[in-house]
């Protein structure tokens, strides 16, 4: 859960400190980003002694829960045409680290993964990738 404390606005980061290796990360926040949280922050974030930064939509406003928040994400993409879940975007992410030249090794950080074998699970084979590194052949 990412509370308020996690942000850090003048640095343009987010800390990440329950990941599941437990070692905490520091990830830069586009500007696009850190405006849309801060838009949310003083406008539309209701008032509460919770520090998480999503709220529930009614009160009594307490912190939203990954599965409703997972739920929406899903709304979201399925209205756009992707038959997919969340836990998809993950995915995605990873395939697409691997395919701007990320080493397996810094995909296994940035997931957060203790091993090698975690990591793997969530990268297909890429044709195109393959042939081009191997061959220096674009298919």
């Amino acid at each position: 859960m990412i509370t308020l404390d996690d942000i850090c606005f003048s640095k343009a980061e987010l800390t990440l400190p329950d990941r599941k290796n437990t070692q905490p990360e520091k990830l830069p926040i586009p500007e696009a980003t850190l405006k849309a949280v801060a838009a949310y922050r003083l406008a539309v974030r209701p008032e509460s002694k919770h520090k998480a930064l999503f709220l529930s939509l009614h009160r009594p406003y307490r912190p939203a829960r990954p599965n409703t928040i997972g739920y929406h994400i899903a709304k979201v993409m399925r209205a756009v045409g992707l038959s997919s879940s969340a836990y998809w975007l993950r995915h995605s992410y990873a395939q697409n680290l691997l395919e701007s030249g990320a080493s397996i090794f810094e995909i296994k950080e940035m997931l957060g993964h203790d091993d090698l074998e975690s990591t793997q699970k969530y990268l297909r084979v890429h044709i195109q990738l393959m042939a081009k590194v191997l061959f220096d052949e674009t298919l």
